[in-house]
């Protein structure tokens, strides 16, 4: 796009360095394509996501499990909590759970992690993204200072990662273990 819309570098004589191009048209294009357009579809992906697992999730708890025998049909209709049936050579076993099952709570755990991943990558690169779009349609002048911390704070994001992923994953969890802890 850059070619063909004319938005290609541009180059100083005297300072002898490429910049970026600072046309509007072009900061636009370039923020849009590469930050905000994926954002929205990972924003809106996350969210389907969040509605199908919920509705997973609902629609789990409200169905009930009916056994062979009259006699635990009569604990299922008591009880109103989730059930895990086993049925062995044409035997139905039945064990009350309290709350949510395992896989609920490693969804719940899962659904977690993704939200709050996608969370800090947006409160790492929004910063740099505003100003660089800002930047050239308000003509401000940003401080160099701020543009680094900016671009740094976004940079961060890929050091944050494997911080949130071990705090919500065993097997991350052992082998960061492993890798710091590691006794000879």
């Amino acid at each position: 796009a850059p070619l063909l819309f004319g938005w290609g570098e541009t180059y100083s004589a005297d300072s002898e360095q490429c910049q970026v191009s600072q046309e509007p048209s072009y900061t636009i294009f370039s923020t849009f394509g590469a930050f905000y357009l994926p954002l929205c579809v990972v924003l809106f992906v996350y969210w389907k996501i969040y509605k199908a697992a919920k509705f997973r999730i609902g629609s789990r708890k409200s169905n009930s499990i009916t056994p062979i025998t009259p006699e635990a049909l009569e604990v299922n209709e008591a009880a109103q909590q989730p059930q895990m049936v086993f049925t062995v050579r044409h035997a139905t076993v039945t064990f009350q759970t309290d709350g949510d099952t395992w896989r609920e709570q490693k969804e719940k755990k899962a659904a977690l992690m993704v939200g709050i991943l996608i969370g800090v990558f947006v409160l790492c690169w929004i910063p740099f993204f505003i100003t660089e779009l800002i930047n050239p349609l308000c003509s401000c002048d940003i401080p160099p200072i701020w543009k680094s911390i900016f671009l740094w704070l976004g940079y961060s994001n890929s050091f944050f990662n494997p911080l949130i992923y071990t705090a919500f994953n065993k097997n991350y969890n052992n082998a960061f273990r492993n890798l710091f802890f590691r006794q000879h």
